[in-house]
């Protein structure tokens, strides 16, 4: 999934973007409002994590644009007050989910895991295809039973190409939702992490790339 992290204490936004890098989700950072709605214009996102006292752009009016318009992307806001007259407040924004500053990082990534399922179309904890399952719960993935010992990369393209259920996926879009915005999109990474990712999963071959297109399972 790609998530957007708004937040303007650039030590907290970065330790966040790191964290969740490791639970193999591509994460752009925004420090200020304005920032925020320029990436939320260019990227499609599948959960906005907002807080709330943004500069330049407050997240108020942030949250209030991006219900107005409707979009995909679910919103967690992030506040320093955890009062209920201030959930209740951000929840009638628009927002999808509310956590108060300090919080535990598992529960952020459990928020917004549940976030991300309710962003698109809803999906089994528990992906199979053919003799692969992906259980994205654990984050791991089994060929015929056995264990497949994935990096990061590795198993969130494996995650995008189950997901997309048989279609082909681009190039491009394995790049927006593996990655983030600063991956080059010339660079030969995508290439590079399916062919180890087609060494692990072992044969027979189960990725097939689709000349002009790009790969599908």
């Amino acid at each position: 999934m790609r998530i957007l992290v708004a937040e303007d204490e650039r030590f907290l936004a970065d330790l966040v973007a790191e964290g969740l890098r490791k639970e193999a989700m591509a994460v752009d950072v925004a420090y200020d409002g304005a920032a925020a709605l320029e990436r939320l214009g260019v990227n499609d996102y599948d959960v906005l994590v907002l807080d709330r006292d943004l500069p330049r752009v407050h997240g108020d009016d942030i949250c209030r644009e991006l219900a107005q318009q409707g979009g995909r992307v679910r919103i967690l806001m992030l506040t320093a007050s955890g009062t209920v007259h201030d959930r209740v407040s951000g929840l009638n924004l628009g927002a999808d989910d509310y956590l108060a500053k300090p919080f535990a990082f598992s529960e952020l990534v459990a928020r917004i895991n549940a976030l991300a399922r309710r962003a698109g179309p809803p999906l089994p904890p528990v992906l199979e295809r053919g003799d692969i399952t992906l259980d994205t719960g654990r984050r791991q993935a089994f060929r015929d039973g056995h264990y497949l010992p994935l990096s990061r990369k590795e198993y969130a393209v494996l995650e995008v190409l189950m997901r997309a259920r048989g279609t082909v996926v681009s190039t491009e879009e394995l790049l927006e939702r593996a990655w983030d915005e600063h991956t080059d999109p010339f660079t030969t990474v995508v290439k590079v992490t399916m062919s180890k990712l087609r060494s692990k999963l072992g044969d027979p071959p189960v990725i097939v790339t689709v000349p002009g297109s790009g790969y599908r399972l």
